[in-house]
């Protein structure tokens, strides 16, 4: 199984420049700009299941093409989940209230599950690790933020 460690180093952990950008910029604004730098696949939605951002290695790994695109989609159009069985039906909307990043918005915590994504056409279905963790602003969740490893 494919293994993802979560480490928030200083070199990573969005900062802010002056203590007025403290004030006044979300967290979510700040994982947003960091993630469409990132290397590793990954994507931040805000309470609505809206994409926010999303790395070009996530965009390449779902095969969704141009990330500016898909920013503004729900996560649920750009991204289609499929069960487990080998029908590889749609997932019901129950299942996809349990989903990484929908469950830790509706927690306020961690979050980690595997997914398994309709395939990009001509390839076998995907199936990804996904760790979530919520996003603040004041005290309230804004969002979540979605690290992914594809299961080989």
């Amino acid at each position: 199984m494919g293994h993802i460690e979560l480490s928030l180093s200083g070199a990573f952990v969005p900062q802010a420049r002056t203590p007025a950008e403290a004030e006044f910029v979300t967290s979510v604004d700040r994982w947003t700009s960091t993630v469409t730098e990132a290397p590793e696949p990954c994507l931040v939605i805000d309470t609505t299941t809206t994409i926010l951002a999303l790395s070009v290695s996530c965009s390449e790994l779902f095969g969704l093409g141009k990330p500016i695109e898909v920013v503004g989609q729900p996560l649920s159009t750009a991204i289609r989940l499929i069960d487990f069985t080998a029908l590889a039906a749609a997932l019901d909307e129950a299942d996809v209230e349990k989903i990484p990043p929908l469950l830790a918005i509706r927690s306020k915590r961690l979050a980690r599950g595997l997914l398994r994504v309709a395939p990009i056409p001509g390839e076998p279905p995907l199936t990804v690790d996904a760790i979530t963790t919520p996003l603040l602003h004041n005290d309230e969740v804004a969002g979540s933020l979605t690290f992914f490893s594809p299961v080989r």
